[in-house]
């Protein structure tokens, strides 16, 4: 069972009232916040949830396909180079995380099928 207050929705949180728990609309600062969770999670011996863990493993991939770039930058790094402020970097981790989220949940069978139609 996925937690209550886990990583997702603390995101929904934030994307609705960034000043809360970030300040403002900042795409650096919730990639600090971000590290920070995961961080404290991981010192207080709180293993990460399979969706958690599927963002921390494939989300850096999936932006780097998203824009055709292969880096060693951070996502947020990487989303910045395509937006001209941080609350465009924001917003724009939102669309990408929504997408992200969408692509998780296609079974591989499905994604073949498509292909192969």
């Amino acid at each position: 069972m996925e937690p209550k207050n886990g990583l997702f929705e603390i995101l929904a949180k934030i994307k609705t009232k960034p000043g809360m728990y970030i300040g403002h609309s900042s795409l650096s600062d919730l990639f600090i916040f971000l590290a920070g969770y995961k961080t404290a999670r991981r010192e207080l011996g709180v293993n990460p949830t399979d969706r958690e863990l599927v963002f921390y493993e494939s989300f850096h991939e999936f932006v780097q396909d998203c824009y055709q770039i292969h880096s060693s930058k951070s996502w947020a790094k990487i989303i910045m180079t395509y937006c001209s402020d941080e609350k465009q970097g924001f917003d724009r981790f939102f669309e990408l995380l929504e997408k992200f989220e969408n692509s998780s949940e296609k079974s591989p069978q499905v994604e073949n099928n498509m292909v192969e139609v």
